[in-house]
């Protein structure tokens, strides 16, 4: 959908400027080269980077993250073959630039500096496409989206996130859908985990989400029964109401995505998350989110290309449900 406001002219030359059709080294990097927003008018999905991994409990470095994705996102194209679907043809998509923090150190105000922030997006009636930071951060974005009623949620990922209270903090990157529960903003029997993995310490955080009602799909039922049928299982938990998709990418096996806070083998392909997320096509989706790229443990940067693309496949999503039947 075309929009004179995102045809910034050249400061020089004066002529039309649209980077998508520019070289893919030129310019200034943007999340798909989508132009940058400079207010929340005329914006119907809004890409934002949330650089912050105060919530790591080990390996930090996922602040870097948006900034990678942004430089990786060049690669994507405006067309997605597989759906059939160009999101830049069905609505305004602009990038809104970083959650800013006041309180670089301090967790627990980043928490509400992320919700305000977000407010003041959902106000606008713009829906959410991000790159994290750390999974900490979809707790506060939940607090700005999803306040007037839970939510459902596909969530994609090794952990299940639903600890508690970690070392004198509750606001981890282990924790956030227990958060989200506990405050009624994601409703739990709307709720799938998929790809849950590796050893543990303690057992808090699976029996959470089981307790509550999420559908918790271990690797190893992933495996036995293929994405075809994790996709209608997925589908058939979500139903109708509106639904978030939340990918970590260490839900992916590291040597797809080394770059990230907590690894663990035995993972997804790119292939079958691609497909899932295909498979998710119609559902009511409201926003999403990719988290824990730690571009410096990949020096590769093959990582936050995945999480690009994983961004891009999600952006397609919805996109197509919310705004396609205008086309």
């Amino acid at each position: 959908m075309s929009d004179d406001s995102y045809r910034p002219a050249d400061l020089i030359t004066g002529r039309g400027y649209e980077p998508m059709k520019e070289p893919r080294f030129t310019g200034i990097p943007t999340f798909m080269r989508a132009p940058l927003a400079r207010s929340l008018e005329n914006v119907d999905i809004g890409l934002i980077g949330v650089p912050t991994d105060l919530g790591v409990t080990n390996r930090a470095g996922a602040r870097h993250g948006p900034r990678e994705i942004r430089n990786a996102s060049s690669l994507m194209r405006t067309f997605n073959l597989a759906l059939g679907v160009n999101p830049y043809e069905l609505c305004r998509i602009a990038d809104l630039g970083d959650v800013r923090f006041a309180h670089l150190y301090d967790l627990e105000r980043q928490v509400e500096e992320i919700a305000a922030f977000y407010r003041s997006v959902h106000a606008a009636g713009i829906l959410p496409v991000s790159a994290g930071g750390d999974h900490s951060i979809t707790y506060p974005i939940f607090k700005g989206i999803a306040a007037k009623g839970s939510i459902g949620m596909v969530h994609i990922d090794a952990h299940c996130d639903t600890w508690g209270e970690f070392y004198g903090s509750k606001f981890t990157h282990g924790a956030p859908f227990r958060l989200a529960v506990e405050d009624g903003l994601l409703d739990p029997k709307r709720t799938i985990q998929i790809g849950i993995r590796g050893g543990q310490n303690f057992l808090d955080g699976i029996e959470f989400s089981r307790s509550r009602g999420m559908r918790v799909v271990l690797i190893e039922e992933f495996a036995a029964l293929g994405v075809k049928s994790v996709v209608e299982l997925a589908r058939k938990v979500v139903g109708d109401g509106p639904t978030y998709i939340s990918f970590d990418v260490d839900g992916l096996d590291p040597v797809y995505a080394p770059g990230t806070g907590t690894p663990e083998v035995g993972g997804i392909t790119t292939l079958e998350a691609q497909t899932l997320l295909r498979g998710l096509r119609g559902l009511n989706l409201i926003g999403g989110d990719v988290v824990e790229v730690a571009p410096p443990f990949d020096q590769t940067g093959n990582t936050a290309l995945v999480g690009a693309t994983m961004m891009f496949e999600i952006l397609c999503l919805v996109a197509d449900r919310q705004f396609g039947k205008r086309k």
